[in-house]
């Protein structure tokens, strides 16, 4: 996805690869332990995609990619703080296009690291081993 942003598209990659990489792997971990706790309350594949379908959807649409946070009304731009893409979107924005160093994105490092560590709490604790 970047070499083509870069190559076909023109966006400048003014920040750290390096940087990029590892808060997405934070990420990555918030992911994956929604995935964990969603198909923990699910009895086949098809309800667990269903479900993480539907909720990506409302975070995709909620953050900020393609409708401003600041246009949103007060009570959507609250919910918003609980949504980790428009974490991952800010960061990507701030590294890629402004230069960002890790000390300009620790605020929204540590809410996803958080969040990662919440979610996969929540999915380990919500796990019932069954025979």
């Amino acid at each position: 996805g970047l070499i083509i942003a870069k190559l076909i598209f023109d966006i400048p990659i003014v920040g750290s690869l390096a940087l990029m990489y590892a808060y997405t792997s934070v990420y990555i971990l918030v992911v994956l332990g929604i995935g964990l706790f969603i198909s923990n309350f699910t009895d086949t594949q098809q309800q667990a995609m269903f479900i993480a379908w539907f909720f990506m959807v409302i975070f995709i649409q909620m953050s900020g990619l393609f409708t401003p946070i600041e246009s949103m009304p007060q009570w959507a731009q609250l919910i918003t703080e609980f949504n980790p893409i428009k974490y991952f979107v800010e960061v990507m924005r701030m590294v890629m296009l402004k230069g960002s160093s890790f000390a300009d994105i620790i605020p929204q490092f540590l809410k996803t690291l958080l969040y990662a560590f919440v979610m996969n709490l929540l999915a380990v604790w919500s796990y019932k081993k069954t025979n």
